[in-house]
């Protein structure tokens, strides 16, 4: 029987641990997690999330011989989930995505009180996507409700779901650092120092963020229990509705305004001529139907032109962007579609999301989650290596060690956006040529097709690495 190997990820439910065995993705429930998954499965609200891709699909491994039954004896019992095409995390997402993700979160909630459950968190980390659409995971996460109990995830739900959110729609302020830097999310008194006294009359904070804070402060150091209080005071579900209620009310409302940002009109700036782009678009398509593609990369995607090409021919697209505004319009764009072949991602590869989180093992880096089959780094290698300063050379290194064919697109210095980039930085990148580029290129890849662009100051590479 081919092993179990530990998700690192799953260590803080000691009740329900997750294991990757032969590619399956498999969940060890103790008696107590096995009792509440027979409630939940046995839930009206089970199934029509299931159908509807709200949750994710899981079943119960009957033969113990196939499971970790076999190799675990603590288990009382084992789940196999579907697994999720790409894992992702919530400092990856874009406003959208994190905003959706918390409505199906209130709306698993809700929808588990009504039938006597509720969720003992509300970690964004229990989400994942399949192309646009979230879908949660953590199936363990649902218990029957304690009588007289609060919601006991409703901070962390503030903290990883709305303080964020209220950071960029009412301050216009990135949320990516601020998650990244913290997986326990905001906590209320950053997040109130943050929005400033005006947006105390905004919505939402006051009563979750101001209150929120007073009450930290407050209870933060008592010996009291603190739910005992609420249990006596009779605590009971239509409250915790009534607050979720209003809190996607409130979510749902929330927008970014921003309308502008350095590269999300890249594709209405006139760089291209029709011709090239034509030509750039074949490029990709061929390169992209050469063979079978079960994971693409998309480095700099934009707004996802050249990710619908590749996943035409692919069976799963990861579109990377460092620029917030066009990941969130290449989310929007293929929201309506219910897309499930493309995942937009928030990423700077100069600056890319380590390895996090306890032992350095809970969050992995992109390239630990999943290696792709072909890259495309379209209209980036100027900004890599001038705009972020990193050495040509390493560049190429670093996309070789990917194992990944290669479509790649070179802008000389001849080129309007290189000339904006140099402007003042000649002797700084006196590298930054042509021949010294495809040198590099040609010691770590063969190259299976060259093209220029009509343009004469673009040229697009194929390449297979050695």
């Amino acid at each position: 029987m081919p092993e179990a190997v530990l998700e690192p990820g799953s260590f803080r439910d000691r009740s329900a641990r997750v294991f990757i065995q032969d590619g399956d993705v498999l969940r060890g429930l103790n008696d107590r997690a096995l009792d509440q998954w027979n409630t939940l499965s046995a839930t009206r609200f089970f199934r029509r999330f299931v159908d509807e891709g709200g949750l994710i699909p899981t079943e119960r491994v009957q033969d113990p011989r196939q499971s970790l039954l076999a190799v675990e004896g603590e288990w009382a019992a084992v789940l196999r989930h579907e697994r999720v095409p790409f894992v992702s995390y919530p400092y990856e997402w874009s406003f959208g995505m994190l905003r959706d993700a918390a409505l199906l979160q209130l709306d698993l909630l809700l929808a588990a009180l009504d039938e006597g459950m509720t969720l003992k968190d509300a970690s964004a980390y229990n989400v994942q996507w399949r192309g646009v659409r979230p879908v949660f995971v953590d199936i363990a996460s649902f218990e029957r409700r304690p009588a007289g109990e609060p919601w006991i995830g409703y901070r962390q739900f503030c903290q990883l779901f709305l303080y964020p959110l209220l950071l960029t729609a009412y301050r216009d302020i990135p949320f990516h650092p601020w998650l990244r830097g913290s997986l326990e999310g905001v906590d209320p008194e950053s997040c109130l120092n943050a929005l400033g006294l005006r947006a105390r009359l905004r919505g939402g904070v006051l009563t979750h963020v101001y209150l929120q804070a007073r009450a930290q402060a407050a209870y933060g150091g008592t010996s009291r229990d603190v739910k005992a209080d609420l249990r006596a005071a009779g605590f009971d579900s239509q409250l915790i509705k009534s607050n979720a209620r209003r809190l996607r009310k409130l979510i749902a409302g929330l927008t970014w305004k921003r309308g502008h940002s350095t590269w999300s009109d890249y594709t209405k700036c006139g760089h291209y001529e029709a011709a090239d782009m034509d030509r750039k678009r074949r490029f990709v398509d061929e390169a992209s139907a050469s063979g079978e593609r079960r994971l693409v990369w998309d480095l700099g995607c934009n707004t996802g032109t050249f990710s619908r090409i590749a996943a035409q021919h692919a069976q799963y697209v990861v579109a990377v962007d460092a620029d917030h505004l066009a990941v969130e319009r290449l989310y929007q764009s293929l929201k309506p579609e219910r897309n499930q072949r493309i995942l937009p991602l928030v990423g700077n590869l100069a600056d890319p999301s380590p390895d996090l989180g306890w032992r350095n093992l809970e969050r992995k880096r992109l390239a630990a989650r999943g290696r792709p089959d072909l890259v495309l780094a379209l209209a980036l290698v100027h900004h890599v290596v001038i705009g972020a300063n990193i050495p040509i050379d390493e560049f190429v290194d670093w996309l070789a060690d990917l194992g990944a064919e290669l479509v790649i697109e070179f802008p000389t210095r001849e080129d309007p956006m290189v000339g904006v980039l140099l402007r003042n930085k000649e002797d700084q990148y006196a590298d930054y040529q042509l021949d010294v580029f495809e040198r590099c290129l040609g010691t770590r890849f063969d190259v299976l097709k060259r093209e220029a662009l009509g343009s004469g100051t673009r040229v697009m590479y194929w390449a297979r690495p050695r």
